[in-house]
């Protein structure tokens, strides 16, 4: 059995993140709806979630049509059993990310992100699965005395740090 990998670029609306994730049943399209909607209850999302034996359909919730439509071209895109794409805004993923790790039926986080992203994808007569993700850039360099001060005005401004 050949296997071929390729690129599959993801993509979603400016100023939202991105949560790319595995998990093993249907079940996870509404407890990670609960999640969302239980820890930062002002979040918009939107979630598709791969279904991988019986019809085999996207899964979808979420609270804001624009960000399911996001989330469903990304799994369409990937085209990957048991994946799931978690599109939000009005939070970061580090808001979610912890209790979303928690769910029963999460098995793993490829990338929570804003940053440009490509998935690396293997595929096979039986399906597809995602190898990995390529997540923004690569390091251009070691920051300075100026960077951190900027790091940390950064987190600041968002609220994560006093």
């Amino acid at each position: 059995m050949d296997a071929r990998i390729s690129i599959v670029p993801v993509s979603w609306q400016d100023g939202a993140n991105i949560i790319v994730g595995q998990s093993h049943f249907i079940k996870t399209a509404e407890d990670i709806a609960e999640i969302m909607a239980s820890t930062v209850p002002g979040a918009k999302y939107g979630l598709a979630f791969c279904e991988a034996s019986g019809p085999c359909l996207v899964r979808t919730e979420g609270n804001d049509p624009a960000l399911i439509a996001d989330a469903v071209r990304a799994a369409q895109a990937v085209a990957a059993g048991h994946t799931f794409f978690l599109v939000l805004s009005n939070a970061f993923p580090i808001n979610v990310l912890t209790q979303i790790k928690a769910c029963p039926e999460v098995c793993r986080i490829f990338c929570a992100t804003g940053n440009p992203l490509q998935v690396l994808v293997a595929g096979t007569d039986q399906g597809r699965g995602i190898v990995g993700v390529i997540d923004g850039s690569s390091p251009r360099g070691v920051e300075g005395d100026a960077d951190k001060a900027d790091r940390r005005a950064m987190l600041r401004k968002f609220g994560y740090k006093f």
